[in-house]
């Protein structure tokens, strides 16, 4: 779980870095001053000694290059790290200079959007949010709801737009994060859209696009449960379904960055009808459009009944809980279903842990008991530990926190990267 979080997505007051507290193989393709500076990051706090046995590099090269980033404002030396014995001084320890850079992290969604802003210390400084239409936008109505979102922000932490170093966002659909185009999303009424070109056009500032459920899983990776773990998963179960995976602690995003699209792959021929406009999707099964769609007949409701998808749910779940059988088949089936696409998961990349996360996991019976026991008995698990399931579900602050660690790594590497040049 979240330890600097709250279930609504607060920040409580103690927090102890950002990033992934594990070596990665790929580690040493940075440069060791980047190296350093992200272990002291991740452990919010570190004294040299500690860097040199985490890195294990001499104490004259953590010297040395501690300085280098001490002269170019991103480190900086504090006492009040506990002393081993009782006698001498407190060591001395080093931080990050949380005011050397600021970045946005966005969540995009169909009926709210999200936004925090995040100094270089992964701390969120203010958040604000946007309730917005539930239907399909042109490019130029999105750029004028981030530029909402983003005018809130700076008004609550005194910043100007050229206090900010780049943008992060998060959206539902197929993104190409490499790019910084949307080929499809269901937000969107356009089709391969480039929304990176549009907004450094509007706001001058670089952005970092990637699906939603790639920066709550960056939230997992940077801020959660992921932090101490080389290999997850994570399901997203909202407006649609989701997937991120981590491999080696890297975000894995697959050869074109459009990969684990969990939502499309297909669990019935020729099935329900997915927004996507493909049948037999899993997302057509679980998401909250395709409880909703179901839901209407179990509560005899007017189908010309404009109630949301939201409210709809709610009513369903209140009446399968007083023992409507005809809402608990509703869940029950959804759960049936999710039971496949988890098994399906395990199956291809056998993480250690999978995270059930999204809105909708606040409904028990998609992680009821049977569920994980039909998920298991699906998968070849004789000898084996099984894969541990749990479920985080967090509110909207927690995604666009994971986009303001995508915005923080591309900032940092661009930094390190300047610094080593």
């Amino acid at each position: 779980m979240y330890d600097e979080m709250t279930p609504d997505g607060d920040e409580s007051p103690a927090i102890s870095g950002c990033g992934p507290l594990l070596p990665t193989a790929s580690a040493t393709a940075k440069p060791l001053r980047q190296q350093i500076f992200e272990h002291v990051r991740g452990a919010g706090r570190a004294a040299r000694a500690d860097v040199t046995r985490a890195l294990g590099i001499s104490a004259g090269s953590a010297t040395t290059l501690t300085a280098d980033l001490i002269a170019a404002g991103l480190l900086r030396e504090v006492e009040g790290l506990p002393r081993e014995t009782g006698r001498g001084r407190p060591p001395v320890a080093l931080e990050v200079v949380s005011e050397a850079c600021h970045v946005i992290g966005i969540k995009l969604s169909d009926e709210v959007h999200s936004a925090v802003l995040t100094d270089f210390s992964g701390q969120m400084i203010a958040d604000a949010s946007l309730p917005t239409p539930p239907t399909r936008k042109s490019q130029s109505d999105l750029l004028d709801e981030i530029a909402v979102l983003i005018a809130r922000l700076l008004e609550s932490s005194g910043k100007e737009l050229c206090d900010i170093a780049a943008v992060g966002i998060g959206l539902s659909g197929i993104v190409d994060h490499k790019t910084g185009t949307v080929p499809w999303s269901p937000l969107l009424a356009e089709r391969e859209m480039d929304l990176a070109a549009a907004f450094v056009a509007r706001f001058g500032l670089p952005l970092h696009l990637d699906n939603d459920a790639n920066v709550l899983t960056l939230a997992e990776l940077w801020f959660g449960a992921g932090r101490s773990m080389t290999d997850f998963a994570v399901v997203t179960i909202e407006h649609g379904v989701g997937m991120g995976l981590v491999l080696d602690n890297r975000l894995f995003r697959g050869s074109r960055g459009m990969g684990l699209e969990l939502g499309h792959t297909k669990v019935q021929l020729d099935g329900a009808l997915c927004r996507c406009g493909q049948r037999g999707c899993l997302e057509a099964y679980l998401a909250d459009y395709a409880l909703a769609r179901e839901a209407a007949t179990a509560l005899h409701r007017n189908p010309r009944n404009l109630q949301s998808p939201n409210a709809m749910l709610d009513a369903l779940f209140a009446q399968a809980k007083a023992g409507n059988e005809a809402a608990r088949t509703i869940f029950r089936r959804a759960g049936r279903y999710l039971s496949v696409g988890l098994a399906n998961v395990i199956q291809l990349f056998d993480p250690e842990l999978i995270i059930l996360s999204g809105e909708r996991m606040q409904y028990d019976y998609l992680y009821a008991d049977e569920v994980l026991a039909e998920m298991r008995k699906l998968t070849l698990n004789d000898g084996r530990v099984p894969c541990r399931i749990e479920t985080h579900a967090w509110g909207d602050l927690v995604w666009a926190r994971g986009a303001s660690a995508l915005a923080l790594a591309a900032v940092t590497d661009k930094i390190m990267g300047e610094a080593r040049a």
